[in-house]
């Protein structure tokens, strides 16, 4: 059993049913509705304005592009200051963005947002297991162009803090059926062979051969019904 705090920042999307006149609301990625019965998924929008100094404006220009941003003013101010406006999708800003702007400004540069709305995007549910079995409250939703970059970095954040256990634990995220990431958590090994310091079976090959086959049989039976065990808070 491992305890592990894992965190995933949401915003509320809205999705438009098929044959519906209006738009339901998801706050919860378990509520996300299936594709197929979707004409189009919207997510929230803000207009930010950030000023810093002329150095730090091309690392900044960068961060918001990589962001999903669209550059809507730019206006030079005194002392060597500019300011920028951008529409940039929330998701992308309550993650981690103060911090790759204060990053990026060497702490120079202030942000500022206002909401603004929702806008059509291409997003999906981004979903989590360990060793085949869902794990639902690590599931996200995200871009769709983001998708395999988020769960790459989800894999191998969980492989990190997951303790390793006697049988082989595979993580894997996927989007629909489709598995898009993978870390393999490889087992504790146990040296059967010795018992209180000594060896055991001395020279009898036959009865380590017996060990060591006894100990492969019993790492498959713990991968088959062993669990991974996340205490989410």
């Amino acid at each position: 059993e491992a305890d592990v705090i894992i965190t995933t920042p949401t915003v509320p999307y809205k999705a438009l049913p098929v044959g519906k006149a209006y738009s339901i609301t998801i706050s919860n990625p378990s509520n996300f509705p299936d594709p197929s019965d979707v004409e189009y998924y919207e997510e929230p929008i803000i207009h930010a304005t950030v000023i810093t100094p002329v150095q730090y404006m091309g690392p900044i220009m960068e961060l918001c592009k990589a962001r999903r941003g669209d550059q809507t003013d730019m206006e030079y101010l005194e002392w060597d200051q500019v300011l920028i406006k951008y529409t940039l999708p929330l998701a992308e800003v309550v993650l981690d963005f103060y911090d790759g702007l204060k990053s990026a400004s060497k702490g120079y540069a202030s942000l500022d947002y206002t909401p603004a709305g929702y806008r059509q995007a291409s997003v999906v549910k981004l979903n989590f297991m360990l060793n085949g079995a869902p794990v639902d409250a690590l599931s996200c939703i995200v871009h769709r162009d983001h998708a395999e970059v988020t769960a790459r970095r989800i894999c191998e954040r969980l492989k990190k803090a997951l303790s390793r256990q006697q049988f082989e634990v595979a993580i894997q995220a996927s989007v629909g059926v489709k598995i898009i990431a993978r870390e393999t958590m490889s087992a504790v090994r146990k040296n059967v062979l010795v018992k209180g310091g000594k060896t055991v079976g001395g020279g009898d090959v036959t009865r380590k051969k017996k060990l060591l086959e006894k100990q492969k049989e019993g790492k498959k039976k713990m991968k088959r019904v062993g669990n991974v065990e996340l205490s989410q808070k």
